[in-house]
């Protein structure tokens, strides 16, 4: 073990990270639910700057990474469900972007070829207002006031970006796959 793996055992530290903060989450613990949330986003950040500063990428890196992202996200929607944080329209929409989002990605490399997916500036805006939803929800759980209108306007926000972010997508990976597919 090098250095260079210091960015996927990081990524793999948020992967573990998972389980216990969605039994925080469901099981009302939320100061600790906070931490490990705080801990889970910290290590995001902190994995793609040591990767990128350093020139530590690598394929599973790559591969790890939004699996890590992804599995976070869902988890904490769905305990939002759960808990009657979030709707569960809600809920459905977040899980059903990421799994377009991942069969799309796994039908392009298999009928398309190598992809190299890089987040755009939609879907970005979407994960901080997923994120931002999230850390409203713990606080306003644990606090045990928020104003409705406030998590009502995150809720359609997170919503809006969701949809729009799933679509952008498409039509992007569609589009290259076609002019990949179809140059003369």
């Amino acid at each position: 073990m090098t250095r260079r793996d210091l960015p996927n055992l990081i990524t793999l530290l948020r992967i573990l990270l998972v389980a216990p903060l969605i039994w925080a989450l469901l099981d009302g613990a939320y100061g600790t639910a906070l931490a490990l949330f705080l801990v889970a986003a910290g290590s995001d950040g902190l994995d793609g700057f040591l990767a990128r500063h350093f020139g530590w990428q690598s394929q599973l890196g790559a591969m790890l990474d939004p699996v890590a992202d992804k599995l976070l996200l869902v988890a904490l929607y769905v305990s939002l469900g759960v808990i009657g944080f979030t709707p569960w329209w809600l809920v459905l929409a977040v899980v059903a972007r990421d799994l377009l989002i991942m069969g799309g990605a796994l039908a392009y490399r298999l009928l398309v070829g190598r992809l190299d997916m890089a987040p755009t500036l939609l879907s970005k805006l979407n994960t901080v207002l997923q994120l931002t939803l999230v850390l409203v929800a713990i606080l306003a759980r644990g606090l045990g006031w928020l104003p409705h209108w406030s998590a009502d306007l995150l809720i359609y926000a997170v919503a809006a970006s969701t949809v729009l972010s799933g679509i952008h997508y498409v039509a992007t990976w569609s589009r290259r796959a076609w002019q990949e597919t179809h140059q003369a």
